[in-house]
């Protein structure tokens, strides 16, 4: 949610979106995560968590609240990007995940999505972060360096983006332990 926020501020065009079945947020231990559905707003799902004192104290203290609110000044409710129709994400130029895991889904959706009229582009990029408000932090900045940088060769996106990415990565991610990946997709 962080680069949705350092992004959007920057009157970038931006969408945010999960690609597993449910919205898994931390519980008591991690055997107990909190589920809720896509599309549950954010004001419901930190109503649920601070139904009583004991659970607004406990969630409070690890963050989930916290999160909740971050969500909820951002959009109203998680969306899950298997669900958003192919017209809708074609209009997408550029997807960067923050994980592996979500990158691959995202390519896999995409190869398997019937192509649509326009058949355009999709520029899928992965900047790998631990999943942590400070590397969230870091990685908003980061995101946003690349997004400069990619929006400044937009006329030719197919060509330079691949030279982009990786002239960045050299520049930029060689001190860190951040893989970046790269996938040119088409809808």
């Amino acid at each position: 949610m962080e680069a949705h926020v350092v992004l959007g501020n920057v009157g970038l065009n931006v969408e945010s979106y999960g690609t597993g079945t449910t919205v898994r947020l931390p519980g008591r231990s991690a055997m107990e995560p909190r589920i809720f559905k896509f599309g549950t707003p954010y004001a419901q799902m930190y109503e649920s968590l601070a139904a009583t004192r004991e659970d607004e104290s406990f969630f409070q203290l690890n963050g989930v609240l916290q999160l909740c609110r971050r969500g909820a000044a951002v959009k109203t409710a998680p969306q899950r990007w298997q669900d958003t129709t192919s017209t809708d994400i074609s209009l997408h130029d550029v997807v960067i995940a923050f994980e592996e895991r979500i990158f691959d889904a995202v390519v896999e959706d995409l190869q398997t999505r019937e192509p649509t009229e326009a058949f355009a582009p999709i520029h899928v990029i992965c900047l790998d972060t631990k999943d942590n408000p400070h590397e969230a932090k870091l990685q908003g900045r980061v995101a946003l360096e690349l997004c400069w940088l990619l929006e400044a060769a937009a006329d030719d996106l197919v060509v330079e983006a691949p030279e982009i990415v990786e002239k960045f990565e050299d520049e930029n991610m060689s001190h860190t332990q951040i893989k970046v990946l790269y996938q040119l997709c088409y809808l």
